[in-house]
């Protein structure tokens, strides 16, 4: 497995607990040393525990000594990073090109090289010239095998997946890959879809694609929903029960965010455009997605009535989505970055993400207790899901707060209970109400508050409840 990034790590961990022998290559010698040491460089729900049982098993191991991992691998897997390019918003393919060199002296005979990285149609083209540039043809083959893992569930993604897609151009590929996949996922009746190779890569871009479409036709839904007196939450409802929808990624919210739908419809409208080729939804969905998350800074304006400027606003969830510490293309961030630009002081936390988002986060205090976040701010604004975040106390939490100001952007709390408990509540496609009471305590308590409460202002500062120690200053990636 080339690349121990989160494709890699994931997918190799779940080989291993199928019985097979897996190395994970590396350049990065700190991360290998990490990862023989029991440090993962990925936070995911359950890959820590299997990591662990199979690298004491020896059927899972970390290298950096690419030729003796590559030298008598059946299969070898490329799994590297593929970012969008600077201004481009193509693929950056450097990585697997620079793979593809690098392995192609040491395969074994008749080994199969299987892009799992998430490429552009053609790609594997491209690799099987460079391997062919120093190998006989024949000798080996090129094979593409994406993955289609969620963060935060990659693990029951990848054993119970809802498919497996083979991209092939020979049936000795063919032979190799169905082997690895059909005594798995026979006894299950998985779909095991056999393709050609640029169809396969095509498969995964689509998917992305329709996803982020999906997305964000209900984030506009809810938009119409506020101001037409309808409820989102049921309209979902309504339509995901008809099977030619379903009820998956129905849930309306600030946006999409992380490392595969932004980079994915990008590199696809890239592809499109070489082929020249229109897709106008894509582009579209691209366009309003960026929207969407600047203009959530526009709800809380409204909700604390149209000024944050001196305001204390407290995050509560950084991370793009839960059960990840993946800070890529997060919400949150152009979220705080705008009401920081309209004078507002910030206080976050996040269970698991805020080391991330210190290295992109400019004078925001992170605080590691949610109430302690909430203490003395004048709204509190839910940017991501997490359990313990729905689970919250609101009784206590509004105690807290100068402000009754509660902006949920992903519907996590129910209504009633936040209105049982003294907050003016603003949800995602909810009725919109007469907020002029609280708009009116904001603005009283606002002359009220004390100086600056602790921690806030302060240059990307960790804090761990009241004892005021320091982590490591982020910079802003804008």
């Amino acid at each position: 497995m080339i690349g121990t990034g989160y494709v890699g790590l994931v997918s190799g961990t779940c080989f291993a607990h199928w019985g097979n022998d897996v190395i994970c290559v590396d350049k990065n010698a700190a991360k290998i040393a990490g990862l023989n040491q029991g440090i993962l460089p990925i936070y995911e729900p359950e890959l820590d525990g299997l990591v662990s049982k199979y690298h004491q098993a020896g059927r899972l191991s970390f290298t950096c000594d690419l030729a003796a991992a590559v030298k008598d691998a059946d299969i070898v897997f490329i799994a590297v990073g593929t970012p969008a390019r600077a201004g481009h918003g193509d693929a950056d393919l450097s990585f697997v090109y620079m793979a593809a060199k690098e392995i192609a002296p040491h395969l074994a005979e008749g080994a199969v090289v299987a892009v799992k990285s998430t490429v552009p149609v053609g790609t594997g083209d491209a690799v099987d010239k460079i391997i062919g540039s120093v190998r006989r043809r024949g000798s080996y083959s090129v094979a593409s095998n994406p993955e289609f893992l969620r963060e935060g569930a990659a693990i029951p993604d990848f054993l119970k997946p809802d498919r497996v897609v083979i991209g092939v151009e020979d049936m000795h590929a063919q032979t190799v890959l169905m082997q690895l996949y059909r005594d798995v996922f026979a006894p299950h009746d998985v779909p095991v879809v056999v393709t050609r190779r640029r169809t396969s890569e095509l498969i995964k871009y689509a998917a992305n694609a329709f996803l982020a479409t999906k997305i964000t036709f209900m984030n506009e839904l809810a938009d119409l929903c506020e101001l037409a007196g309808s409820d989102i939450s049921d309209l979902a409802l309504g339509i995901g029960l008809d099977r030619r929808i379903g009820s998956s990624f129905l849930n309306a919210g600030p946006g999409y965010g992380g490392s595969c739908f932004p980079k994915d419809t990008l590199a696809l409208l890239r592809t499109a455009q070489d082929y020249g080729v229109a897709l106008r939804v894509v582009e579209e969905t691209v366009t309003a997605n960026e929207a969407r998350k600047r203009k959530m800074a526009l709800k809380v304006l409204d909700a604390v009535g149209g000024d944050v400027d001196g305001l204390t606003i407290a995050v509560l969830g950084l991370t793009f989505k839960p059960d990840t510490d993946d800070m890529r293309e997060a919400p949150s961030v152009p979220l705080i970055e705008t009401l920081q630009r309209f004078g507002a002081t910030i206080r976050a936390f996040d269970p698991v993400g805020m080391p991330n988002a210190a290295q992109m986060l400019d004078d925001v205090a992170l605080i590691d207790d949610p109430y302690e976040c909430a203490r003395n701010a004048d709204a509190v604004v839910i940017v991501t899901e997490w359990d313990c975040i729905r689970r919250l106390d609101l009784t206590r939490l509004r105690k807290l707060m100068n402000a009754p100001v509660l902006v949920d952007l992903r519907n996590a709390v129910s209504q009633e209970s936040a209105e049982a408990a003294g907050f003016r509540i603003t949800m995602i496609g909810k009725p919109v109400r007469n907020n002029k009471e609280t708009h009116s305590a904001a603005l009283a308590e606002k002359e009220a508050k004390s100086a600056v409460t602790a921690g806030g202002g302060v240059r990307g500062r960790l804090h761990t409840g009241n004892d005021g120690k320091a982590g490591t200053a982020g910079r802003s990636r804008l």
